[in-house]
């Protein structure tokens, strides 16, 4: 098994460092043939725009959303989770409008109003989840099939999961929090099922069917 990093732009390496501290293999993804084999993608922080620019330039958007078809985990951090919004605010055109929630870029201010904070994910077990934030978005608006994962104090939601996505508007990897890397990689190992050596394999950049 082993997890892509978009790495065409933002904060990857934290991503691959954590993964790697866990245990788990990962792949830098840059091309559409860096994903054959993966078993889940993260979508790193970052710029958002930019990011959206080189996942087209690079022809990375149709495979990207055949891997999330084949019921692998997409993990979004941050910028990650704006490219997973089915609505962004000023009306902006979605990327990967897999999660049915609406979000506010830079919800909390510029660079200098960066912060850091404690708050509960029982998901995780009782131990707070330290998160970083970093110009993050913010949900506004969660659909009923989205499930909400965490608030800050003040009740705004801050990482939410729908089936196989999740999004964060924070950064656990900037803040030795493995908790979602370990939930990606219990996903990802689910998702490809092994079994008794027939494992299946996921083929994200070919055209032909989709795995179920």
């Amino acid at each position: 098994m082993k997890i892509g990093v978009l790495a065409v732009q933002g904060a990857f390496i934290e991503h691959v460092r954590t993964f790697r501290s866990i245990g788990v293999e990962t792949v830098e993804v840059r091309l559409p043939e860096h994903l054959e084999g993966v078993s889940g993608l993260v979508l790193p922080g970052g710029e958002s725009t930019a990011q959206r620019r080189l996942i087209d330039r690079w022809g990375l958007r149709a495979p990207i959303e055949r891997l999330a078809e084949s019921g692998a985990p997409i993990f979004g951090t941050c910028a990650g989770m704006i490219l997973l919004s089915r609505e962004i605010s000023g009306g902006e055109e979605p990327v990967f409008p897999l999660l049915d929630v609406s979000v506010e870029r830079n919800a909390f201010g510029r660079q200098l109003d960066s912060f850091e904070a404690d708050f509960d994910v029982p998901m995780l077990g009782t131990q707070p989840v330290h998160g970083v934030f970093i110009r993050a978005p913010i949900v506004d608006r969660a659909g009923p099939d989205v499930d909400v994962l965490a608030r800050l104090d003040d009740g705004r939601i801050v990482a939410v999961r729908q089936r196989n996505v999740i999004a964060t508007a924070f950064h656990p990897e900037l803040a030795g929090e493995t908790r979602f890397h370990r939930l990606v990689a219990t996903m990802a190992a689910e998702h490809d099922d092994p079994g008794e050596g027939s494992g299946r394999r996921h083929h994200p950049t070919r055209r032909a069917g989709r795995s179920a």
